[in-house]
């Protein structure tokens, strides 16, 4: 029989059984496993439906909602083999009211929960704002410090519920955090179809910097990045694993933690290719980076949710190893790099698509 999936995500929609159907990462996701496997019973949740939806899905069952609407999502939840969360990562009410509707199953259903690699970000640290974190993170063996870090963490109030869970109900659920870290290219759904970081840089490069690319103190504070085609290949894999209730062979629970790096590039290095390329098409006239003080830093990217969201985006260290999925099924990169991809998704960047 066809597994049920239920999607959820935070921009518009849900998932296959399924959170999240329309924004970057949730879009594709859906689109990936929709067309990937049609045999599939998909169910999104949506709070408003795309006009091109039906027609693009037109075997996926939508349901109208929320993330506030609790009862709605737990019972889709309960009627679904496999939830995949793809929404607000730090919402806790939605995500409680998916472990509360799994938990109701008659047997052990799967959760695939959207995390991020913000979670070990070190740009509330000054130490190494702008400079090389020497710190790299492995999602086996960093896996106990990970569960340890601080409640001020980014996404570590949810990433806690989930470990609670996994202590408290082992034997009634299977979860699995997919904690990506910056993502690169066009996304595959029918809404959002480019990243955060791309369009927040050029955004700041055209408005608050007159034109001019720019780095914090050494500029060699490094991330780590994937094409949202390789991310897919993850998911793809993680949610077959739970179709086929593969429990042995893919990790869940306790050893159910998923980073999906394929590449590192430090700040100065991505400044220096984005100023050449926005010279070469004549949106600006000096490729050179120039360096930033932190209080210029500081009123860039003003999100009152996120104070001092620039020094995440632009001056800190996020460096992460997908060592889980590539001792599982052999995951190495297969997309074309960041700097290969760099030039389309700033051109899009600077078209506002």
């Amino acid at each position: 029989m066809a597994p049920k999936i239920f999607m959820y995500d935070t921009s518009n929609l849900s998932n296959p059984h399924v959170t999240g159907g329309t924004g970057y990462i949730g879009g594709s996701v859906l689109h990936t496993i929709a067309t990937a496997h049609p045999e599939y019973a998909i169910t999104v949740l949506l709070r408003k439906t795309p006009s091109d939806f039906q027609s693009t899905y037109p075997n996926i069952t939508i349901i109208q909602g929320d993330y506030d609407s609790f009862d709605t999502i737990a019972s889709a939840a309960t009627a679904a083999d496999i939830v995949v969360h793809n929404g607000d990562s730090d919402h806790e009410p939605s995500l409680t009211a998916i472990i509360s509707g799994l938990l109701k199953r008659p047997t052990p259903g799967y959760l695939l929960h959207l995390s991020g690699t913000g979670i070990v970000s070190d740009y509330t640290s000054a130490s190494y704002l702008g400079k090389l974190n020497p710190k790299i993170w492995s999602d086996i063996d960093s896996l106990p410090e990970i569960k340890s870090l601080p409640d001020s963490a980014l996404h570590r109030n949810t990433e806690k519920i989930l470990h609670d869970t996994v202590r408290d109900h082992s034997d009634k659920i299977n979860i699995a955090i997919m904690c990506p870290p910056d993502i690169y290219g066009k996304g595959k759904g029918l809404v959002k179809t480019h990243s955060a970081f791309v369009p927040m840089f050029i955004h700041e490069i055209q408005t608050n910097m007159s034109g001019k690319v720019f780095y914090y103190d050494e500029g060699t504070n490094t991330r780590s990045w994937v094409h949202i085609d390789d991310l897919m290949r993850i998911y793809l894999r993680v949610v077959e694993a739970a179709a086929s209730s593969d429990e042995q062979n893919f990790g869940w629970n306790a050893g159910g933690y998923y980073f999906a790096s394929t590449q590192e590039y430090s700040h100065i290095d991505v400044a220096k290719a984005t100023g050449q390329i926005l010279k070469k098409h004549g949106v600006i006239a000096d490729a050179q980076p120039v360096q930033v003080e932190l209080s210029q830093l500081d009123k860039m990217v003003d999100i009152p949710r996120f104070p001092r969201l620039a020094r995440y985006l632009f001056a800190s260290n996020s460096r992460t190893r997908a060592e889980r999925a590539e001792r599982v099924f052999g995951y190495k990169g297969e997309a074309p790099g960041l700097l290969e991809s760099l030039e389309a998704d700033i051109l899009a960047a600077v078209k506002g698509q």
